[in-house]
């Protein structure tokens, strides 16, 4: 077998420093990101830091509490994170109408062992607030590394309660929210006697039966726990039955509508018995008609059926 060689062939490349094109490295896209962020270097190096340091802090305390870590252990954990930066050093709270920012700020933090953000248990927290009078709810947050959030949503008085000399203000479920001075009282609903204060719902829908009337209620007294007894801005006070109140409001509301019974010298009407409305005037001891005008009184009695014959007894009233 024989080889051709061929010669006077071109002599092989040799590439020499310097000659060729030098490749530029091109900025990786994570780079071009970064310097297009309206914050320096160093600023975002921090907060990827203190991103990294909570987000490792509280999965370590998830992960003993998991694995039934003691305590003393997450607690060890917690304190070294409040030493790195990782501790209460701003309550933010919001919601507040009525209510002390410093009232919030004690209740939230009053027997916390201490300002470490991870042992800051947001569910007690929220539980101890819930149990304070004026909150009706309650939202607790983190905010790392050092900022705890509280947004407080309050409960709205609807009235003032009387028992014993103590005024009180409540909502419209009964609920105790604060004391109130009797220089200071608010323009509210009075309701007076024990055990008022549970039948607070129950007097708003009487109150609701007869709209006309609710302006001029000045306090409703809670008669042995059964009745009550409503006090107008003219004096006169209203006894209502047991049974079928707010029908017998309606019914006072229609009468005082025909014949403007408020305000004209009357004292006490009692609708206890749904038969008649019975009313008094002062110095009266005996019952009689009130004289009939003609027209008026002969519809009312015809349309509500309220009897004008006296009636005997030695209550002091008259019957209408």
């Amino acid at each position: 077998m024989s080889r051709t060689i061929r010669r006077g062939g071109p002599p092989p490349r040799v590439s020499r420093p310097g000659t060729g094109r030098r490749r530029v490295a091109k900025a990786s896209l994570g780079d071009r990101l970064i310097a297009k962020l309206p914050v320096g270097e160093e600023t975002l190096r921090k907060a990827v830091t203190w991103t990294v340091l909570g987000g490792v802090g509280a999965a370590v305390l998830f992960v003993a509490n998991l694995m039934g870590v003691p305590q003393a252990i997450g607690a060890g954990i917690a304190e070294a994170g409040a030493r790195a930066g990782l501790r209460v050093e701003q309550v933010d709270i919001t919601g507040l109408k009525r209510m002390d920012r410093e009232t919030v700020y004690a209740i939230a933090l009053e027997d916390q062992p201490s300002h470490a953000m991870l042992r800051v248990d947001l569910q007690r927290v929220r539980e101890r607030l819930l149990a304070y009078g004026w909150i009706a709810d309650a939202y607790v947050a983190r905010r790392l590394p050092d900022r705890l959030l509280i947004h407080i949503t309050e409960r709205e008085p609807a009235a003032v309660w009387q028992d014993n000399g103590q005024l009180t203000l409540i909502d419209a479920e009964g609920r105790l929210l604060a004391p109130v001075d009797p220089a200071m009282m608010p323009h509210l609903p009075l309701i007076i006697g024990p055990g008022a204060d549970r039948q607070e719902a129950g007097y708003q829908a009487l109150l609701a039966a007869a709209p006309a009337l609710k302006p001029r209620i000045r306090a409703a007294s809670w008669i042995g726990n059964r009745r009550w007894d409503l006090t107008f801005d003219t004096g006169e006070t209203l006894a209502l039955p047991q049974d079928g109140a707010a029908r017998a409001l309606v019914r006072f509301a229609q009468l005082d509508g025909a014949r403007s019974l408020l305000g004209k010298g009357w004292i006490r009407f009692d609708m206890r018995d749904p038969a008649r409305l019975v009313a008094r005037k002062p110095g009266k001891d005996w019952r009689h008609e009130v004289p009939d005008d003609g027209q008026t009184d002969t519809a009312i009695q015809r349309e509500d059926d309220i009897t004008s014959a006296p009636r005997a007894g030695n209550s002091r009233g008259e019957d209408v």
